[in-house]
């Protein structure tokens, strides 16, 4: 067989092989620095590395058999199948978000939340991040930032105010708006999928965490763009610009406007009571999903068009290396490092853990650097290391640590090109970093003394099961 002509005698007694873990780490590293440097869509890189991947565990006999299910099925539809829910989420919240969206509901709030700051720059800075962060908090982080950049675009267009300081603020907010509930962000639905996080512990560890990040990012903002932000022109012309503004421009049927308002408001209350009601929040966003297409009278058709699928087979093919890398024992293998270099001590592993996961997630898309920590994770939880504060250190870290670089987070990948392609302005990748950096290393630094306090006083809670 092929894998008996690949099998290499392992380093330690006990280990696995170390040419498979060589060429499928090879694999993954390869797929994460065409999706770091956009050498190809992130969503064919990650089919791709799926394929070579799956390929490569075969050949070295990484997937083992079992009764009645051959050794692909065992591995990769399990790999599949385990990480259905997060796809289910993203599925469903995507036909509900673009049912009440067309209900002219999101630019309704939108309109009025900027209608209270009367064109005033520094009061519109606040409230487009604050609003940044509402938004993504209930529609998650690609239509939240979708919405809140085309507001800001317009909104700044009307005002004669420079785009790029506003355009920022939304970019950087919406990683701290990810933060606040367990289904609000990619990575934080995942990691709180993965570590069976309570919904309810979200509002006791992260969403206090979600509001100090975004302080200090508006306010290290304001700094950065006191120009362009201080008080010039007419601020009796700006504000009766702003009061003429129709929040009810784009609400076509009432009806249709305030029957999405419920149901955006029960799907929140059921994302709430899914894990006391012993259901997945698949569940409840499908259902969120389809009571919006029953009650909306639009087309199932044009509806599933509207979800973002790109996404879907990303998540997909991430899944499926990551799921082969872990057969292969590499990540064991640095789990057991990160353990070693922490000697042991949980607390430092956590830190290390937190630390490193900012650092990285700027450099690759935080999505891919926080789904290769979850088996890393369970690894070290059965070598010993509490598992509660590492799944919560994850998801501080890899939604703030993608603030750092143009490419860290999806928000940052809307925002500017949206900036660029609407008004010609492009911010390069040192203006970021100067800006965006310098912000990751304050939210870092706050990061790791809020786990470090956590841990100190035991304020972590029990996760379920756990």
């Amino acid at each position: 067989m092929l894998s008996a002509l690949f099998a290499v005698a392992p380093p330690v007694p006990g280990d696995k092989p170390v040419l498979p873990m060589i060429v499928l780490g090879a694999i993954m590293t390869a797929t994460y620095l065409a999706i770091a440097f956009e050498w190809l869509h992130k969503s064919l890189a990650a089919l791709l590395g799926a394929i070579a991947a799956v390929i490569a565990a075969m050949a070295f006999g990484v997937f083992k058999s079992e009764a009645g299910h051959s050794a692909y099925d065992r591995a990769v539809h399990d790999i599949i199948g385990h990480d259905l829910g997060v796809i289910g989420v993203i599925v469903g919240t995507s036909v509900l978000v673009d049912i009440v969206g067309r209900s002219g509901m999101f630019h309704f709030l939108a309109v009025k939340i900027v209608k209270q700051t009367r064109g005033d720059p520094l009061w519109l800075h606040l409230a487009l991040g604050l609003a940044t962060v509402l938004f993504v908090t209930f529609l998650t982080i690609t239509p939240g930032s979708l919405i809140m950049v085309s507001l800001t675009l317009v909104v700044t267009k009307e005002l004669e105010l420079e785009a790029k300081p506003y355009i920022m603020t939304v970019a950087i907010c919406a990683n701290s708006g990810a933060l606040v509930t367990f289904a609000s962000g990619i990575c934080t639905l995942m990691l709180g999928t993965a570590g069976n996080l309570a919904y309810v512990d979200f509002f006791r560890v992260s969403t206090p965490m979600a509001f100090l990040s975004a302080g200090i990012a508006l306010f290290m903002l304001r700094r950065f763009y006191a120009e362009a932000l201080s008080r010039r022109g007419d601020a009796a012309e700006r504000a009766s610009k702003v009061a003429a503004f129709d929040e009810w421009a784009l609400v076509k049927d009432r009806r249709m406007f305030y029957r999405s308002g419920l149901i955006l408001t029960g799907t929140i209350i059921g994302f709430v009571l899914a894990q006391p009601l012993g259901v997945g929040i698949d569940f409840i966003a499908f259902c969120g999903g389809t009571a919006a297409l029953l009650f909306s009278g639009i087309h199932l058709d044009d509806a599933i068009k509207k979800v973002n699928w790109s996404v879907v087979l990303f998540f997909i093919g991430l899944f499926v290396i990551i799921g082969a890398v872990q057969e292969s024992g590499l990540l064991d293998w640095q789990a057991r490092q990160m353990i070693a270099v922490a000697g042991g001590n949980a607390t430092l592993t956590m830190l290390l853990v937190a630390a490193f996961v900012l650092a990285l997630s700027g450099v690759v898309d935080n999505i891919p650097v926080a789904a290769t920590l979850i088996p890393i994770v369970r690894s070290m939880e059965q070598q010993g290391i509490p598992a509660e504060p590492l799944w919560w250190a994850l998801v501080l870290a890899a939604n703030l640590g993608g603030n750092s670089t143009p490419v860290g987070s999806i928000s940052s990948v809307i925002a500017l090109h949206a900036l660029e392609k609407e008004r010609g302005v492009k911010v390069s990748w040192g203006e970021f970093i100067r800006v965006g950096g310098l912000i990751t290393i304050a939210q870092a630094a706050l990061v790791l003394l809020y786990l470090l306090l956590f841990a100190y006083f035991d304020l972590f809670p029990t996760r379920e099961g756990g």
